[in-house]
């Protein structure tokens, strides 16, 4: 039987260690299907610094979550055992050192994890160990920004560039790349085409407005096919409305049903791996990011426990 979040009756939400969603710790159950991991890390971003204290503010913003999803119908900690990891503990002062510190953690917990960051440079490593895994994975992004940029200041390992080294060690599969609510202005048209060169596909914030979600949901799903697929969502694809407290906003984002509703679209695919990140609560108000990140944790967490097959888990528990 698989241990879940404190009972709320028993315990009020604002009492008790703040663990993702209540649930137990990963040393309090010994093995679990799907953890949830902070990654304090925030060395990598190129504007406002602050990410580091996003896994912390996301737990404390998860204290309301119930463990009955309506939207998937699912309860997801009684369908699979779900714990909290902790925190990946990297230097701050070196990206490279960092790096090999997330992609080491990540490999030696033996579970499919949902991380929250920190900053977009955490997706590199946590690809690489994925792909160990899996193999190259499909890739849907959901950012305001494409990451695949180079250098910045002639630094290849940064917040806005996990996707292009991600394609260049082969770690993603080239042929189910997609990014999501990509918006704002770029350094040039060129920009776009090397993402094309890369092999991703675009739908942009416009797209999700005009084209709905229903029809958003079905362009991913049909890209992604039976592939192993990665989701990696930097919260600054919410417009600023919904999540203020992020360090590159842009205006015309999506809203937080957007993304979820999107979100929960992909129920049925092969999901192995999901982070949020560039979640900073130094400049959030009334909380409102961290909520809406701990929702989307939440949803991750759900479809990783709809994915999860009978062979996984006694895979996973041998």
């Amino acid at each position: 039987m698989n241990r879940g979040p404190v009972d709320s009756a028993q315990v009020p939400r604002f009492a008790g260690p703040a663990t993702f969603a209540r649930l137990p710790r990963l040393d309090e159950v010994g093995r679990a299907d799907v953890a949830v991991v902070g990654v304090p890390f925030d060395s990598g971003v190129s504007y406002r610094p602050g990410a580091r204290f996003g896994p912390a503010a996301v737990r404390e913003a998860s204290r309301l979550l119930r463990p009955y999803h309506p939207g998937l119908d699912v309860s997801p900690f009684e369908r699979v055992q779900v714990a909290d990891a902790g925190d990946i503990a990297a230097n701050p002062f070196d990206i490279a050192q960092a790096i090999e510190s997330i992609e080491e953690a990540a490999d030696a917990i033996d579970a499919r994890l949902v991380t929250i960051g920190g900053d977009h440079t955490i997706a590199l490593p946590l690809l690489r160990s994925v792909a160990r895994r899996h193999g190259p994975v499909a890739v849907l992004h959901f950012d305001a920004h494409l990451d695949t940029w180079d250098t910045y200041f002639g630094a290849e390992y940064t917040h806005g560039t996990p996707f292009r080294r991600a394609v260049e060690e082969g770690v993603v599969d080239t042929e189910a790349l997609s990014h999501v609510g990509i918006r704002g202005p770029l350094y040039g048209r060129k920009d776009l085409e090397e993402d094309r060169r890369l092999g991703f596909g675009i739908l942009t914030a416009a797209d999700v407005l005009y084209r709905g979600v229903r029809e958003v949901t079905d362009v991913l799903r049909r890209r992604v096919g039976d592939r192993p697929l990665y989701v990696s969502i930097d919260i600054d694809v919410l417009d600023p409305a919904h999540a203020p407290g992020t360090g590159t906003p842009e205006a015309g984002g999506l809203t937080s049903r957007e993304l979820l509703e999107i979100l929960r679209g992909l129920a049925g695919c092969r999901i192995v791996g999901a982070d949020v990140v560039e979640v900073a609560p130094a400049y959030d108000h009334a909380d409102i990011t961290s909520i809406a990140a701990s929702h989307v944790a939440y949803d991750l967490v759900s479809l990783l426990a709809l994915s999860q097959t009978p062979s996984d888990q006694s895979r996973e528990m041998s």
